[in-house]
């Protein structure tokens, strides 16, 4: 192993490994050599090896999320990383509140119990061995309250005081990441959409021009400056930076933290 190469060796538990930012930090940290628990309530479509352990997992559920990371210390020997992924997004107004309850509870008990259940899951083993780093999928929806986003960005704006508190209490012993991501479309985690006039909060004065933009990416009729990810205009951020990110905030030095990421398209409209 490399002196400069922070990943292989490693042992990592990825929450909401089915899809999206789960699923390629799963595929890309294996690359690379780590040990994961890849960890989801729907099937992880993986292929098995001595590397990899995949396990049923409802983040909601405390005793599952305990289960899920003794298997992972029990085949690997310890955790050295916990990355909290698993979340949804039911954008809608208060208004919406008849056909968006429930998915507004689910929102709370996966975005904020979950990424909870997850901390206290590996907190006792990380303490004991002094070593361990949390990665909290956060969102700009977290910054600042919006219309549309009342419950959603509540949820972030909880991983963030979740995260920065964790982080003052074990300095010296576990380290705490919060990444950030704008939108995303890619991932599938619009599909919770509720009300798809609330993305209004974020596209705010941009949203018909954003709207447009979306519509001509998922037919394929984007402009190539706005798909091109080394151009100015690129406009619609893909997974695969967000997963990038989140694997340049895992390699490095035990003594190097990177605590807050925000990761944006150039040439996006977000106004957050």
């Amino acid at each position: 192993m490399a002196s400069d190469d922070h990943i292989a060796g490693k042992s990592i538990v990825v929450t909401g490994a089915a899809s999206g930012f789960g699923d390629l930090v799963t595929r890309k940290t294996l690359a690379r050599g780590a040990q994961v628990a890849a960890l989801d309530i729907s099937p992880v479509d993986h292929e098995q090896n001595d590397n990899l352990l995949i396990a049923r997992t409802d983040v909601t559920d405390a005793g599952q999320m305990q289960t899920a990371a003794n298997a992972a210390i029990e085949r690997f020997g310890k955790i050295d990383v916990l990355v909290n992924n698993a979340g949804t997004m039911p954008l809608a107004f208060y208004s919406d509140h008849a056909r968006a309850l429930d998915a507004w509870t689910r929102c709370l008990d996966v975005n904020i119990k979950g990424v909870l259940n997850g901390m206290a899951a590996v907190y006792d083993h990380m303490i004991a061995r002094s070593r361990g780093h949390i990665v909290n999928l956060s969102s700009i929806y977290g910054n600042y309250p919006v219309a549309g986003a009342g419950v959603y960005g509540a949820t972030k704006a909880a991983v963030n005081f979740l995260s920065e508190a964790l982080r003052v209490e074990c300095q010296g012993k576990i380290k705490v990441t919060v990444i950030k991501p704008t939108g995303v479309p890619a991932t599938g985690l619009a599909a919770g959409i509720v009300n798809p006039q609330a993305i209004v909060g974020l596209t705010a004065q941009n949203t018909a021009a954003y709207v447009e933009t979306v519509q001509a990416y998922m037919s394929g009729s984007l402009p190539d400056e706005q798909r091109d990810a080394n151009h100015p205009q690129y406009a619609v951020l893909h997974p695969e930076a967000v997963a990038d990110a989140i694997i340049h905030a895992i390699d490095q030095p035990w003594g190097v933290s990177v605590s807050d990421v925000t990761i944006r398209a150039t040439g996006e409209p977000f106004i957050l």
